[in-house]
């Protein structure tokens, strides 16, 4: 009984998509494919049906039937659990509910609770069932297939009728009420179904005047599903019980032993009835072993298909991941050739440049000397000439001037020559001896009176310092005395009047020595370029721009360091930072080292 109820309510889906569309419904190609899919069905041939509904869906996917075509996806779910396939048709049914999710058939989706519930039903589950049957209900009545309600009802009451008669009574009039307005040929199979619950609620009156009004309906040419049943309970309401029974057997299959059960029951024949009811129980334990079996095997088949899936999407996962770190690791290996080859370059272009501006400081070296050493050269080679010219007629302080000149600019030369060697020895010496016991103040006035004849007329250079007459510090006594010479006579060179002044003075363990003038001045920018090599901020001084970048390296050498101060404003103010361990003034300047033995 199963088997027609579902595949009824399948048919009547058709309604709808019929009246919409008639021209292909009446066409001979379809009616093949829809009565060989009919005739497999109803026999049970799953080798007929399978080909044929796949034939058929593919049909209506040509016309564009999707409703159609949904209908003969649940006919599917239908053959399959009319064969106890519970698992083949669950999963049917999910693949069937996915697929109308997906692509947005929500006024489809009603196919796919039906099933389910038909599902839950076989499975025992009625709670499970009547809430899908609602579900469908609900779904109908919005999108308006009101004319493929009342199978639904039907439904819900073959779910209801054994636990509560009254609610299956108000079911089916609810349906009859909806198949009256929309689908009146379902009335009659509705009002047959009623007299079948008359019967089994044992309310005999009602089931013959049920009975009569079948009988006189089928011959007006109506059918019913139920009708079997009827005839089978009309000959029990008659007193012909074994004719009842042996038509029950012969005509209602699987229900059989349920519908003897209750006829032997009315007729009060006891023990057949519990036979029959034992009967029927095995037989329904039966079904459910063979579909829980089915389920099982399913299930067991959906395990291993997906134990062999997860290997796969391991595997795929394993490669992909390896993948991804091969990618990351080429990445990484060009971004650091990419770099590499980036740093290399700026390597290259430090060299370059490097190489450009030592040619630029070895031209201005060659320039610079060449003029300092010229313009002396030429001073001497004049005046020689003038001394040795036999008419000489000068006087002796005129010739006095000539020598003291000519002695000035091979001074000068000589000034030039040990710039060039001092800053070329600093250059490669690494060890600096500093065991000189120097008096600092003693060291300003020998510096003073070095520099004394050269100083301008107007420019006064005298000493300040703080220091005590006999402060003293180990260092080297000759790079110093060469640092406070280049700085004085950078100051002198840049000082037409004014003051010269040599500082002393110790904070905590350093001291601080400064030449500071009344000079031009050195812009704050230009703090830092005048240290370095051949730099002369007035190429019209004299000079070749190694005197400030000596006197640095010597005191970097000795452990200090020549810094220009910005924050003076009168002139330049150059400082030297040297630090020092106390002395006692009574060590001897140049003491003598014991030999070691």
């Amino acid at each position: 009984m199963i088997r027609f109820l579902l595949l009824t309510l399948t048919l009547t889906v058709f309604l709808r998509t019929a009246a919409a569309d008639q021209d292909y419904k009446q066409e001979p190609e379809y009616l093949a494919l829809r009565d060989s899919m009919h005739h497999a069905f109803n026999d049970g041939d799953s080798v007929r049906f399978f080909p044929a509904v796949k034939a058929l869906q593919a049909y209506l996917l040509k016309k564009g039937d999707q409703h159609a075509y949904y209908t003969q996806r649940c006919n599917e779910i239908v053959f399959e659990m009319n064969r106890r396939k519970v698992f083949e048709a669950y999963m049917l049914g999910r693949q069937l509910s996915m697929e109308l999710r997906e692509k947005g058939l929500d006024s489809e989706m009603y196919m796919a609770y039906n099933m389910l519930g038909h599902i839950n039903n076989i499975c025992g589950n009625k709670k499970a069932a009547k809430r899908n049957f609602y579900t469908v209900i609900d779904m109908m009545e919005k999108y308006g297939y009101y004319e493929s309600m009342p199978p639904i009802y039907m439904n819900i009451v073959n779910v209801e009728i054994n636990d509560d008669h009254e609610e299956a009574m108000r079911l089916l009039d609810k349906a009859k009420e909806i198949a009256e307005k929309y689908s009146p040929e379902r009335v009659f199979d509705i009002e047959t179904r009623r007299t079948v619950s008359y019967y089994t609620a044992g309310e005999m009156d009602k089931f013959l005047e049920g009975y009569k009004a079948y009988k006189k309906g089928v011959e007006e040419g109506k059918s019913s599903v139920h009708g079997r049943s009827l005839e089978v309970y009309y000959l029990a309401s008659q007193g012909k019980t074994d004719e009842a029974v042996a038509m029950a057997r012969e005509e209602l299959e699987d229900e059989s032993e349920e519908a003897i059960s209750e006829i032997y029951e009315k007729a009060g024949r006891w023990k057949e009835a519990f036979e029959a009811q034992r009967r029927a129980y095995a037989a329904n334990d039966s079904v459910n072993n063979v579909a829980l079996a089915n389920s099982m095997q399913g299930i067991r088949d959906q395990l291993t298909i997906n134990d062999m899936e997860q290997k796969s999407a391991r595997n795929r996962l394993i490669a992909l991941i390896a993948g991804v770190i091969l990618l990351v690791l080429l990445i990484m290996a060009q971004i650091y050739i990419v770099l590499s080859r980036r740093r290399h370059l700026r390597q290259l272009n430090a060299a370059y440049q490097h190489a450009l501006e030592s040619d630029k400081m070895k031209t201005r070296f060659i320039q610079n000397v060449s003029h300092e050493v010229r313009t002396p050269l030429n001073i001497i080679a004049g005046f020689s000439q003038v001394i040795a010219d036999p008419s000489l007629t000068e006087s002796v302080e005129e010739r006095q001037n000539m020598a003291s000149m000519m002695q000035k600019s091979a001074q000068q030369i000589t000034n030039l020559i040990d710039e060039i060697i001092g800053l070329s020895l600093i250059e490669t010496s690494t060890n600096v001896v500093k065991d000189d016991i120097v008096k600092v103040n003693q060291l300003l006035e020998s510096v003073v009176a070095e520099y004394e004849d050269t100083v301008p007329s107007k420019v006064a250079l005298r000493i300040d310092s703080e220091l005590e007459p006999d402060f003293c510090f180990a260092t080297n006594k000759n790079m110093l005395h060469r640092i406070l010479g280049a700085l004085t006579d950078n100051a002198i060179k840049n000082t037409e009047k004014g003051n010269i002044t040599l500082k002393a003075r110790t904070v905590a363990q350093t001291l601080l020595i400064t030449v500071e003038d009344t000079g031009c001045g050195i812009p704050a920018d230009q703090a830092e370029h005048i240290f370095e090599r051949f730099v002369k901020l007035d190429s019209f001084k004299q000079g070749i721009g190694l005197g400030l970048p000596l006197s640095r390296k010597l005191a970097e050498q000795l452990g200090g360091l020549v810094t220009l101060d910005t924050t003076y404003y009168l002139g330049a103010r150059f400082v030297v930072t040297l630090p020092f361990e106390p002395i006692d003034p009574t060590t001897p300047i140049n003491p003598i080292k014991p030999n070691k033995k």
